[in-house]
C-alpha cells in the first residue's frame, strides 16, 4: 500500500481550498505502539483491516459539517509492525470551532465503526 506522505497532503490543501474558508487543518497520525491498549502488555505490532464503505460515509458526513473545508483519512492496512502508521485523519476548516468537534468525532467513530484490529 502506498504510505501517506503528510506534506503532500498539506500542499494540496492549501493549494485547492480558497484561503477565505482556511483556518485551520488539522491532523492525526495514528501510529502501532509496542503495548496492548487493553492490558498494557508488550506487542508485536497488529494486524488492520477496514470498512471503506463506512469510512467514505463518515468523511462525507464531516464534510457536509458548517465550516468544513476538507477531510481526508488515509488507513494503513495488513500487518503492521510497532512504528508503523495506522492512519492519518485530516480535518481543515474555516475555524476552531468549527473543525474540533467534527475532526475528535472523525477519529472515534473511524476508530470504533470502521478499523477491524487484531494485535499479535
Amino acid at each position: 500500500m502506498k504510505m501517506f506522505n503528510i506534506n503532500d497532503a498539506l500542499d494540496k490543501i492549501k493549494r485547492s481550498i480558497d484561503p477565505n474558508n482556511l483556518g485551520m487543518i488539522l491532523i492525526h497520525n495514528g501510529v502501532v505502539r509496542g503495548t496492548s491498549k487493553l492490558n498494557n502488555l508488550q506487542i508485536d505490532g497488529m494486524i488492520l483491516s477496514y470498512d471503506r464503505d463506512k469510512l467514505q460515509q463518515l468523511i462525507r458526513e464531516t464534510q457536509s459539517k458548517p465550516g468544513i473545508a476538507y477531510v481526508s483519512a488515509w488507513i494503513n492496512e495488513g500487518k503492521l509492525r510497532i512504528g508503523d502508521d495506522i492512519m492519518c485523519i485530516i480535518v481543515a476548516g474555516d475555524r476552531r470551532s468549527n473543525v474540533l468537534d467534527p475532526f475528535e468525532q472523525l477519529i472515534k467513530s473511524v476508530k470504533s465503526c470502521v478499523v477491524k484490529e487484531e494485535e499479535y
